[in-house]
């Protein structure tokens, strides 16, 4: 089995505009309320974000039942689904999955390197079985 990077967890980002940024809610809180995730700090443009979204964070044990379920309940929003490793970049591309029509990145601001410890889950993060 290859290598894999070390691996923190997810991020789970629903972009929304001021139309459909209640769909967005809906779904963040059935995120919340059915899955052990953790609310991101930060809502609206930021980072690599151009438009609007809300960030959510769960851990590597929960990835088999939330991302099937966000998969059939994700109201036809745009959702980024991204690890998080030690490379930023990486984890926002080649290693991301989308659900609805991609969202164009701002990647040249996103680093080849590890995230700030504020965008990673507070819980420990679970050993992922070929993870280094």
């Amino acid at each position: 089995m290859p290598d894999m990077p070390k691996l923190y967890g997810y991020h789970i980002h629903i972009y929304f505009s001021d139309e459909t940024r209640s769909k967005a809610e809906k779904v963040r809180a059935a995120l919340m309320v059915n899955f052990p995730v953790e609310l991101g700090k930060n809502i609206g443009i930021i980072g690599p974000h151009p438009v609007p979204q809300m960030n959510i964070m769960f851990g590597t044990t929960s990835f088999a039942e939330i991302v099937p379920w966000l998969m059939f309940n994700h109201e036809g929003l745009d959702v980024l689904i991204h690890p998080l490793s030690d490379d930023e970049y990486d984890d926002h591309t080649i290693n991301a999955l989308w659900l609805g029509t991609p969202v164009p990145l701002k990647l040249d601001i996103l680093p080849h390197g590890p995230y700030p410890a504020h965008l990673l889950p507070t819980a420990p993060a679970q050993a992922v079985p070929g993870s280094a």
